[in-house]
């Protein structure tokens, strides 16, 4: 019996909620050094879409995967407050 290798380019995935939304959060391998942070919101509502939030900087590449995933994570909760109506006037 043959057991699978990991790839080189295996990504991880980290969940999380933040105020009631539900978020996928993994570091896209773009090269043997740097990594993309990518973001999904779950559908709040079955018949949803999910929707993947597009990049929020120019930078849109880090030297390690926790990095990303950071960012990843730290864009999951802008977003969320951009949406909320208590997120005017806040810094």
């Amino acid at each position: 019996m043959q057991q699978a290798t990991p790839s080189a380019f295996e990504e991880r995935l980290v969940t999380f909620s933040y105020r009631g939304r539900l978020f996928l959060c993994r570091a896209e391998r773009l090269d043997d050094q740097t990594y993309r942070p990518v973001v999904v919101c779950r559908a709040a509502s079955p018949g949803e879409d999910d929707i993947e939030l597009p990049a929020d900087t120019d930078n849109a590449s880090y030297g390690t995967e926790a990095e990303a995933l950071r960012h990843a994570e730290q864009q999951a909760m802008r977003w969320v407050h951009d949406r909320t109506q208590g997120a005017q006037g806040q810094a």
